[in-house]
């Protein structure tokens, strides 16, 4: 079942009763609205007025849901995190750890093949020329010592909108604002599914920062971001405004968790994909398999 995401960007008191989330509103004529605990997977907590018990917060951790704290620029900033998110997790803790680089090289050059193929299919839909993408992808190497990473992303990030001097960066032009909303929304879907599958988010298998703590979801997403991309193209293409996140924009990144997704030609919603992808990446670490189980776009 697909667990939902809740957003919350006006002000509201957040408690549990029952094992069930309560959402009580300033307005005491507006009636309380209650939600199984069990039904959520990611909590969106925009509103620097919004109030949630700590009792709440102990439960959502103990049904693995990650919440996300906005700044006062509405943009996703904080991610909490379950610390026991497995039965047998100091065991996969220490599988992991002990991975070696061979090993680590190979999952990252999967990643990479994955994540290109995916940036070259989403080119193809929007009707650009894809051969040499398709190149990059196929002539990886371990550990993508040739960066066909870098040389994919520059022509990706030059092709995919017809917007004149766009350039993918953090704080650029719109619609800069609306993918790091969305990879923010993505990154706690990764982080969710490896503290689920008893990983550490913050040992990466090619990201490496001692202030990053979620090193290795950003390692696992990147075969993903592509289905962001397709989100925000389609808000570049229907909408006449997004330089500023209005609820309306908000309302469509938002469903990118509930976004289908194919592995092995099997459909899913990504939320539960990612959940596939992380817990083949445990059986990659302790031997089981030699292949993540990525999506394929298209």
């Amino acid at each position: 079942m697909i667990k939902k995401t809740l957003f919350f960007g006006n002000p509201v008191y957040l408690s549990t009763a029952n094992d069930q989330l309560v959402i009580a509103f300033p307005d005491k004529e507006k009636e309380k609205r209650i939600i199984a605990l069990e039904d959520v997977g990611v909590v969106v907590l925009e509103d620097h007025q919004i109030t949630i018990t700590t009792a709440l917060i102990d439960k959502l951790n103990r049904n693995n849901v990650a919440i996300v704290t906005c700044n006062q620029q509405y943009l996703p900033t904080g991610l909490f995190m379950n610390l026991t998110g497995h039965s047998q997790q100091t065991e996969r803790h220490l599988t992991q750890i002990e991975a070696s680089v061979p090993l680590k090289k190979n999952l990252w050059q999967q990643t990479i093949q994955f994540k290109i193929k995916n940036q070259a299919a989403h080119l193809k839909e929007r009707g650009k020329p894809v051969k040499n993408m398709l190149y990059w992808a196929k002539h990886v190497t371990s550990g993508d010592t040739q960066n066909h990473e870098a040389r994919a992303a520059a022509y990706y990030w030059k092709n995919l909108f017809d917007i004149e001097n766009f350039n993918r960066h953090r704080g650029g032009i719109p619609p800069n604002n609306l993918l790091n909303y969305g990879y923010a929304i993505l990154r706690s879907v990764c982080a969710r599914a490896l503290v689920g599958s008893g990983l550490l988010p913050a040992l990466g298998i090619h990201h490496r920062n001692k202030y990053n703590a979620y090193c290795l979801a950003d390692d696992i997403m990147e075969p993903y971001r592509p289905y962001v991309d397709v989100v925000v193209g389609y808000i570049v293409d229907s909408f006449d405004e997004y330089e500023k996140l209005g609820t309306d924009l908000k309302k469509e990144l938002l469903q990118i968790p509930a976004l289908d997704v194919v592995i092995d030609s099997k459909k899913s919603p990504l939320m539960v994909a990612m959940s596939r992808t992380t817990s083949s990446l445990y059986e990659c670490y302790s031997g089981i398999s030699r292949k993540i189980l990525y999506p394929e776009y298209g």
